[in-house]
């Protein structure tokens, strides 16, 4: 590994960790050995081939990982990967709790991380699921039905504004808590805008 390939910026993400620096240290290096190029995305060391994204490092409270942005359409012969949520459609992650386990696994994360080199060469991309795909809380389908102005704001936001308020209406468990967060974004519905604008 040349110092030359290694982002400052990602020296001083790795320098100002707390938790996992030793994990991400060791990490950088295994990525870097696989010839990909060191960038500073979403405030992570991401690693890119032909500026695809392949691999990002990222920490959590519980656990270190590497997440492939395109790990739905990796093998996973040893069932490593892991799905953050049920709605990440195409990153998978491969979780650490110390620096043994990545040690351990080396050769097999090199493998994973050249086998995701290769889905970017064949250009292989993941099919996502389509917004009307996405089941329509009750509680949301009830208001859309009732007001049709409503329905009609509804209809013309971007599909990934309609995802978003479709994910964010499902997540509550009890109804009540569904139907709270509908009535809260109604009037940014009807105002056009999305979720987080």
């Amino acid at each position: 590994m040349t110092s030359s390939r290694m982002n400052p910026k990602v020296d001083g993400f790795i320098s100002k960790a707390g938790k996992w620096k030793v994990e991400y240290e060791k990490l950088r290096n295994i990525v870097l050995d696989c010839e990909l190029t060191e960038e500073f995305k979403w405030m992570h060391p991401c690693y890119t081939f032909e500026n695809k994204n392949i691999v990002l490092i990222h920490g959590f409270k519980e656990y270190c990982a590497l997440l492939f942005h395109k790990g739905a359409l990796l093998q996973d012969a040893h069932g490593i990967l892991i799905q953050q949520t049920e709605n990440v459609q195409a990153a998978r992650q491969i979780r650490f709790t110390n620096v043994q386990e990545i040690v351990e696994r080396e050769t097999l994360l090199k493998a994973y991380i050249y086998e995701a080199i290769e889905v970017e060469k064949a250009g292989l991309e993941v099919n996502f699921k389509k917004t009307t795909e996405f089941i329509i809380p009750e509680e949301f389908q009830n208001k859309l039905d009732e007001i049709p102005a409503l329905k009609t704001a509804f209809a013309a936001l971007t599909p990934g504004r309609q995802r978003a308020y479709i994910l964010y209406f499902s997540e509550p468990k009890q109804s009540k808590t569904r139907e709270s967060r509908v009535e809260k974004c109604m009037q940014q519905i009807l105002n056009g805008k999305g979720l987080n604008d």
